[in-house]
């Protein structure tokens, strides 16, 4: 994690940026994504995806990665990959994403993006790599050894804000490092070789973490997420499944009552209420009538986004499409900023 100090700058220039972005959208540009390693969820949708809407809508040039190559950072196949993503674009688009104001690419079918690591590698020491705290961390969640993909995988992350000039990437406080290490390759690279690439900006998250059914952080693998693509029917099953306890009074306590406070927080993000108010009105219902209540809210908040992605369930045609053309773009963009870079270190032959 970054120091207070560190993320106090960082916040109030978020802060700052926040407050011009309806001002002058047109001065953004945008660059945020995914790894394609399974369905979408509340978590994702909540937390990143109802923001990059927003932007998008601001009139900020946005672009979406799916970030491929970066599934075999801490993973040792790729099964599922072209399925996960064909499914996320379909996520995306029924979200709101709309190809026509944003880009939706894949990292692989954009090589001259990833042929940035070579220099940006060299503008970086093996010791500040090593001492990226969420490399560290995410070492750890996964459980798989330091690969040097995994070791470099903030270089990649900074190819991928860089190479379409981003300036502004929507990040938790988490990722803040991730971005700091972006800001100290571009300013080396333009000090060493010549201005090329643009100062970028963290802009932090305002939406709290949503915890999963159970109260812990909401993963797949923990089997508490809801995804956006599950049917009614699903999402009442994965609720009825939860674990809650044996008191019968409804309320708000996280530390005490993690399964509890989960349910209601999803409630609650879906409804536009708190936590507490929902609570009381439930109040001895029991978990029974919480799970009801929950349920239906989240039945209820994306029925519309549901009927939309199953349109594009039904027109895998389309969902191809969207990305070839993302994918074209991007190389576009990519090839450009590749002739640029080798210009400005004189690689020009």
């Amino acid at each position: 994690m970054p120091n207070d100090r560190s993320y106090e700058t960082a916040q109030k220039r978020s802060d700052e940026i926040r407050a011009d972005l309806a001002q002058h959208p047109e001065n953004y540009r945008m660059l945020t994504g995914d790894r394609p390693t399974g369905r979408l969820h509340l978590g994702h949708y909540f937390g990143t995806l109802k923001g990059r809407v927003e932007l998008q809508n601001m009139g900020v040039n946005t672009s979406v990665l799916i970030a491929d190559y970066q599934v075999i950072t801490d993973r040792d196949t790729t099964e599922h990959i072209q399925d996960n993503v064909y499914n996320m674009v379909m996520d995306y688009l029924a979200c709101g994403i709309d190809p026509d104001k944003t880009m939706i690419y894949a990292h692989s079918a954009v090589p001259a993006a990833n042929q940035l690591m070579l220099p940006f590698l060299s503008l970086v020491s093996e010791a500040e790599l090593q001492r990226n705290p969420t490399v560290k961390a995410e070492m750890e969640a996964s459980g798989h050894e330091l690969t040097g993909l995994l070791l470099t995988y903030p270089v990649h992350q900074a190819c991928d804000i860089l190479f379409c000039k981003g300036n502004v990437v929507p990040v938790g406080r988490d990722q803040l490092p991730h971005i700091e290490l972006t800001r100290l390759i571009a300013r080396r690279f333009n000090n060493r070789f010549g201005k090329v690439f643009p100062e970028v900006d963290a802009l932090l998250s305002d939406t709290p973490l949503l915890p999963g059914l159970d109260g812990r952080k909401m993963s797949k693998s923990y089997g508490n997420a809801i995804s956006i693509s599950m049917t009614p029917e699903e999402t009442a099953k994965r609720i009825k499944k939860s674990q809650t306890d044996s008191e019968r009074m409804i309320t708000f306590d996280p530390e005490a009552r993690p399964g509890v406070s989960g349910l209601l927080s999803t409630a609650a993000i879906c409804t536009g209420r708190t936590e507490t108010e929902i609570a009381e009105e439930i109040g001895m219902g029991g978990s029974g009538t919480l799970k009801k209540y929950v349920t239906e809210a989240v039945n209820s908040y994306f029925e519309p986004i549901r009927e939309r992605r199953h349109q594009y369930e039904n027109d895998l045609g389309y969902v191809k499409d969207v990305l070839a053309e993302g994918n074209r773009r991007a190389n576009e963009i990519a090839e450009a900023t590749l002739a640029e870079v080798r210009e400005a270190m004189g690689m020009v032959y």
